[in-house]
């Protein structure tokens, strides 16, 4: 006669089931506050601490998939399972090792498997998150550094402005008001003559002493803007500062391409500012005699310039990068260095211990 299975059988069987429930039960609560004690500790966690906490998260990851010990590295480069950046563009913000575990199909459990998967996207969108506040951290103290040395600057353009606009009042005081005085003087005493009166000698002494002022009254306004620059443009100016220069008894090697090209006049009026307060210094610390040489190169196909100046003589002790010992100390290579910045372009001052200066600015192509 058949007999149905005994019940307790049946019992035992009812158990184990329950048991299976139990574990199956257990290693899901366990995924999930793994998910979740991770997730809230990497949220939480600010640009210092970030570090620890995602070492302490690989670790736990090791432990949860039966391993000892995982070695997380920042980056895309090195060894271990990929750890994603959110998004679509396949980004790989970092790696973790652990050893014995190549890749996510060595996880046997599909459950244990889509939890580490999902652990390595949450650490990826934490990683990125935190390398995008240190880019927006090091833009802002960037910015504030330049509007802090912009500050400075705007304060020594001032300083230097009065500086320049007292020297140029000497120079009129001292040379040309004095040559126009003596001048009216002597036309005051020979009032009372008709001019065709005038001795021969007389005259060719006001004829001298007008010249010298003509040639004191462009000096001093070809210091403020040469009348080259307007009338003839960059390359016949920077000639002129050359042969001016020669002329002082330095050795110039003057290279200039005329190939007529259109220079935009912010353009030529940064390049010829640059080259004159080279010759400035030039003149202030090189040494009569020495060798300079100067190169203007340019690229019609793209726009780019090169300008060169470098002496040989005794060289400068200002440091271009250092704090300034007086107020505008360093104000001609930091204004040489933001009129480049205003057209694009980058400014090198290189000074060479015993063996001069080199100045070279530069905007575009391949030159």
């Amino acid at each position: 006669m058949h007999r149905d299975n005994p019940p307790l059988a049946h019992e035992v069987e009812t158990v184990a089931h329950l048991r299976e429930l139990y574990r199956a039960s257990e290693a899901r609560a366990a995924r999930l506050r793994l998910l979740s004690v991770s997730g809230r500790a990497m949220a939480e966690a600010g640009n210092d601490g970030i570090n620890e906490v995602l070492d302490h998260v690989a670790a736990q990851l090791a432990y949860f998939v039966g391993h000892s010990r995982a070695v997380l590295s920042l980056g895309p480069d090195g060894e271990g399972i990929a750890i994603p950046a959110p998004g679509d563009d396949d980004r790989i913000v970092g790696r973790i090792a652990i050893e014995g575990l190549s890749s996510l199909d060595q996880i046997a459990d599909s459950e244990d498997r889509d939890t580490f998967h999902m652990q390595l996207e949450m650490m990826g969108t934490t990683i990125d998150r935190i390398n995008r506040e240190r880019e927006r951290s090091e833009l802002l103290i960037a910015l504030q550094e330049r509007e802090q040395r912009l500050e400075n600057l705007v304060g020594r353009i001032f300083f230097a402005q009065e500086d320049e606009r007292r020297r140029v009042s000497h120079d009129l005081h001292d040379g040309v008001a004095q040559t126009a005085t003596a001048l009216a003087r002597m036309l005051e005493g020979g009032s009372s003559m008709i001019n065709t009166d005038i001795p021969a000698a007389e005259r060719t002494n006001l004829a001298a002493i007008a010249r010298d002022l003509v040639t004191e009254l462009r000096a001093v306004i070809g210091g403020l803007r040469p009348t080259l620059l307007d009338d003839l443009g960059l390359e016949a100016a920077i000639q002129s500062l050359g042969d001016t220069l020669a002329g002082d008894g330095f050795d110039v090697d003057t290279q200039i391409e005329r190939i007529g090209i259109n220079w935009p006049a912010n353009t030529e009026t940064a390049l010829f500012r640059v080259a004159q307060e080279a010759v400035t210094n030039i003149r202030k610390h090189a040494g009569r005699g020495c060798r300079v040489e100067i190169e203007l190169v340019s690229s019609v196909r793209d726009g780019g310039f090169l300008l060169r100046i470098e002496d040989f003589g005794k060289g400068c002790q200002i440091q271009p990068m250092g704090a300034a010992t007086a107020l505008g100390g360093q104000i001609g290579i930091d204004v040489m260095r933001e009129r480049m910045a205003a057209i694009g372009g980058r400014l090198v001052w290189q000074a060479k211990p015993e063996n001069g200066v080199t100045v070279i600015a530069q905007c575009g192509g391949n030159l």
